[in-house]
């Protein structure tokens, strides 16, 4: 099954073109007229226009709904460091769900560099044609600094959607979770396996919408992030925390929440049955995940269970975030993604759950119903009134926070939550 599965990826991405994506010419260049006009000598017209006003970009070229996704190729999926060059198939498929969920052009570039400096530096250099950068599937902590640098840098939105797109679904599906069973963030004891860019990510989006510090276990290859541990960068010396639990295990017991976003089948079925009545997983180490579905529903069932595979109830994916983060932000022209954007997006999700879910979609998904509850706390990628529910939200948030250039866009129908 594995090489059958080998064969027909490889033959998908070579015929009948090699590539997933490829530019198409949106103005037409068919008479001697056009042509002047595309190029010389009618391009100089919008040429003088930018040069005397930059924000005329976005209305006389494609910067506006344009973005780079740009990779290092150090954490490819779940294949490591294998390369910027290696990394274009992912980048390409990025492309391909930016255009396919939001409509949005991108153009994917994939940077050899062997410091965080000149990664920064190449960016930096190349970002003004564009309406927003991407980062993708770089290393932590080389993630932090290289995103933070160029938010200085830059007027465009900076978003590293390991970060950030993952915090987003997983802090609005766990946010419903916890309304279903009734449980306040505030008062959740979460722990957090992996303490990389998602992890941490999801961590301080999660403080930032209400959890406490002091009830955050997030736990690495060492054990449990602790203060009296001399081993900690400063990423996560941001949760180290004074406990006497060391282990895994020892941060389980009686917890509210587990997040995982590590590997594997790390977590036990004595682990599961320490947590607390009531408890919410998510383990979204994929393809395989840190407990399988069906022991950990045959361990616990009080469960609400998330995982990061399409063929399980309350899939965490990422497209449910990006391309409509983007969409609004671009709308409004906005300089960055801040925090605030991203509770918008968050609540956005959050908002679409509790909507009756349409008869076209329970077709596509074939499902007799889908209502919000322990097995439906977050969207289907595939339903369209994401487009609806949230670029209005973020768009909103944008104008609200300061970042955005423009209006709040007439086509736009604002949000039922907003």
């Amino acid at each position: 099954m594995f090489e059958d599965l080998k064969k027909e990826s490889l033959d998908y991405h070579e015929f009948p073109t090699p590539g997933k994506i490829a530019t198409h010419v949106t103005k037409p260049c068919t008479t001697q007229q056009e042509l002047s006009l595309a190029y010389t000598p009618g391009v100089a017209e919008p040429v003088r226009a930018i040069d005397a006003d930059p924000d005329l970009a976005y209305r006389y070229t494609s910067k506006g709904n344009l973005v780079a996704v740009v990779t290092d190729g150090t954490a490819v999926l779940g294949l490591g460091n294998v390369g910027a060059l290696a990394g274009k198939p992912v980048m390409e498929g990025k492309a391909v769900l930016f255009k396919r969920f939001a409509d949005i052009d991108v153009f994917d570039i994939e940077v050899e560099a062997d410091t965080s400096e000149d990664f920064v530096d190449t960016v930096a250099r190349i970002a003004g044609g564009f309406g927003g950068i991407n980062l993708e599937d770089i290393a932590a902590p080389r993630c932090f600094e290289i995103e933070q640098a160029l938010i200085e840098k830059l007027d465009i939105p900076v978003f590293h959607d390991d970060q950030h797109g993952t915090a987003i679904i997983i802090c609005a599906g766990l946010l419903n979770a916890l309304e279903i069973k009734g449980k306040a963030l505030a008062d959740a004891h979460i722990v957090c396996l992996g303490a990389g860019a998602a992890g941490i990510a999801s961590m301080r989006l999660l403080k930032a919408l209400g959890a406490r510090a002091e009830n955050i276990y997030m736990v690495d290859r060492r054990g449990v992030i602790r203060s009296s541990r001399d081993d900690l960068n400063v990423y996560k010396q941001e949760f180290a925390i004074d406990t006497g639990r060391e282990t895994l295990a020892d941060a389980m017991r009686g917890a509210d929440v587990f997040i995982g976003v590590s590997g594997p089948d790390l977590v036990s079925a004595d682990m599961l049955a320490s947590m607390a009545e009531q408890p919410i997983v998510f383990a979204l180490s994929n393809p395989d995940p840190e407990i399988s579905p069906a022991l950990a529903h045959q361990v616990r069932d009080d469960i609400i269970m998330a995982t990061g595979r399409s063929d399980f109830p309350n899939q965490v994916n990422n497209v449910l975030g990006f391309p409509f983060i983007f969409r609004g932000a671009l709308d409004v022209r906005a300089r960055a993604i801040n925090e605030a954007m991203q509770i918008a997006a968050v609540e956005g999700l959050r908002a679409l759950t509790h909507e009756p879910v349409p008869e076209e979609i329970l077709h596509a998904y074939r499902k007799d119903q889908m209502t919000f509850g322990p097995d439906y706390i977050i969207p289907k990628p595939f339903d369209p009134r994401l487009m609806d529910f949230v670029p209005p939200a973020v768009a909103q948030a944008a104008i609200d926070s300061g970042v955005a250039r423009g209006e709040f866009p007439k086509h736009y129908k604002p949000a039922p939550h907003l």
